[in-house]
């Protein structure tokens, strides 16, 4: 029987087989160390907690479960987790990533892409043509991240998928801001799905951590946990245990990250002193029809442009008093920032745009503090 995913989350985080009168809940394995046995150890005994360990076996497990894969590796941050997948990709290949993207992804294209001989171009992945022109001989991944960051431009993850499948490229693709609440990559055709769980996975902006979960291709798994375990960029028992327990409302907070992220752009919408509104559950957003047919729900990320400069934009970041200027995203609370002065001069960003991430506090106190900001 195929279970929801609000059971996923609860169940699929705790101890699966319990004895009498034993914790429901796992509790937090700290030893770095196991001992082995007298008779020598075996290959699945637990060895050292870089390898593996009981927390992060039960995060990866439900993590996987959600997104309805076969495997799942996770990370001590959502860029190692990234990173994790483009070492996978042999040397001299070519690889396709969308002309918007989050910008720690452009960022560790920028710095390693080269030292990893690795050819790379930016492309408008919203764009099928664009798509299948830019395939080479020797291309071997497809990156997709819809909606994108910060523009939240959507990409038709079917299309694309085929469009890599049918030249034998690996489709990757980052669902951290959808989440598998909103969208299953793996259904709709990628074989690899990326998350920054630091965001709405964790949800309380107190975790860092990242996850990489593939469906078939077990060769590409092995890589992937090869990078997790040799290179060690992996989580702490600690960071498993909260963020299992994270896990386990993470779709009801999706719920409302959804309801009110659409009360927000409609206000946001309507009102004089925005020039343009980034969402796709919006009927104008150019992707609207492929995201209304690959997503559940829009979520809880929005992008506008402010009707003037980027200093009448940070201006407006600072008039706010509930609203938090900071970086990140998918916290309870609500924060935004000028994103062009966290990325940097050299970032794509409009000058003038602001990333939102609407939190969980009532949408009316949300909007009456957007309506003194902009005021």
């Amino acid at each position: 029987m195929k279970k929801h995913i609000e059971t996923i989350a609860i169940h699929g985080s705790m101890k699966e087989q319990v004895g009498e009168n034993e914790p429901i809940v796992p509790g937090i394995e700290m030893s770095t160390i196991y001992e082995h046995r007298k008779s020598g150890r075996k290959d699945d005994d637990w060895k050292y907690t870089r390898h593996s360990n009981p927390n992060r076996v039960q995060l990866e497990n439900v993590i996987r479960d959600l997104e309805g894969g076969d495997h799942c590796a996770a990370f001590s941050s959502g860029i190692a987790a990234i990173s994790s997948v483009f070492q996978t990709i042999a040397s001299g290949a070519h690889v396709l990533v969308p002309e918007d993207v989050y910008f720690g992804t452009r960022k560790l294209i920028w710095e390693f892409a080269e030292r990893w001989n690795l050819e790379v171009d930016f492309i408008d992945m919203t764009d099928l043509n664009t798509v299948s022109s830019s395939l080479k001989e020797n291309t071997k991944l497809v990156w997709m991240e819809t909606p994108s960051n910060p523009r939240l431009l959507i990409t038709d993850v079917v299309e694309v998928s085929k469009i890599a499948k049918n030249h034998g490229v690996i489709a990757a693709i980052d669902n951290t801001w959808p989440t598998p609440f909103n969208m299953r990559p793996l259904e709709l055709g990628a074989d690899v799905v990326i998350h920054s769980t630091t965001k709405y996975l964790g949800g309380h902006s107190d975790i860092l951590g990242g996850a990489v979960i593939t469906k078939g291709n077990e060769e590409l798994f092995e890589q992937i946990r090869k990078v997790q375990v040799v290179q060690g960029a992996v989580p702490s028992p600690q960071d498993c245990w909260l963020l299992s327990r994270s896990i386990r409302s993470f779709p009801y907070r999706m719920r409302a990250h959804n309801e009110n992220g659409r009360k927000v752009a409609d206000f946001l919408n309507d009102h004089p002193k925005v020039e343009k509104v980034f969402y796709p559950g919006l009927s104008s957003h150019p992707g609207h029809e492929i995201a209304k047919a690959q997503m559940d729900d829009f979520g809880g990320m929005i992008s506008f442009l402010i009707d003037g400069t980027a200093e009448d934009a940070i201006k407006v970041v600072g008039g706010a008093k509930m609203i938090k200027a900071a970086t990140s995203l998918g916290g309870i609370e609500s924060i935004w920032e000028h994103r062009k002065s966290s990325e940097g001069e050299e970032s794509p960003t409009p000058d003038n745009l602001i990333r939102l991430s609407v939190g969980l506090e009532h949408p009316d106190d949300i909007i009456s503090d957007l309506e003194l900001a902009l005021s």
